[in-house]
């Protein structure tokens, strides 16, 4: 296999900040448009930030590795610390629901990010009831608690 880059902060870096709550820094090694059935990206998460809100997938599975750093990770068993050489894996399914916070005041939180994706998933977003659908033709939110009868439109 040819080497892509030698340093991970050769990546080319994108920024995303959503409102006070959310805040990260991709670095795509593997990007969705490769058209591969994984997904890896590398992840710097300022101080006191999470890169998403708490949510889970039903096809698609994830799987961290903490380079340096440390944050709260919560799940549905509760939270806990994790720190760097930890790793992580959320199955697809409500047991796999997560979100990572940075705890850290002054260092960003690093990770890489291993998905397993699919053609289409569904994401669920239980605190805000939400539902995603991620894809290759479609990347939409919706509210959970909205309802069309099926024969609607037709």
């Amino acid at each position: 296999m040819k080497m892509l880059h030698e340093n991970w902060k050769d990546l080319p870096v994108k920024h995303h900040c959503h409102g006070e709550e959310y805040e990260y820094f991709r670095r795509s090694f593997v990007p969705r448009s490769a058209g591969h059935e994984s997904l890896v990206c590398i992840y710097e998460v300022p101080p006191g930030k999470a890169p998403y809100p708490y949510h889970y997938h039903l096809k698609d599975e994830e799987t961290f590795f903490i380079i340096s750093g440390q944050g709260t990770l919560r799940t549905p068993e509760g939270e806990r610390t994790v720190k760097a050489g930890e790793f992580l894996f959320f199955p697809p399914t409500e047991r796999g629901a997560h979100k990572l916070i940075n705890t850290s005041e002054t260092e960003n939180l690093v990770y890489i990010d291993f998905d397993v994706i699919h053609d289409v998933d569904i994401c669920l977003y239980p605190d805000s009831g939400k539902i995603g659908v991620w894809g290759k033709d479609v990347n939409k939110l919706f509210p959970l608690d909205s309802r069309v009868d099926y024969y609607q439109g037709e």
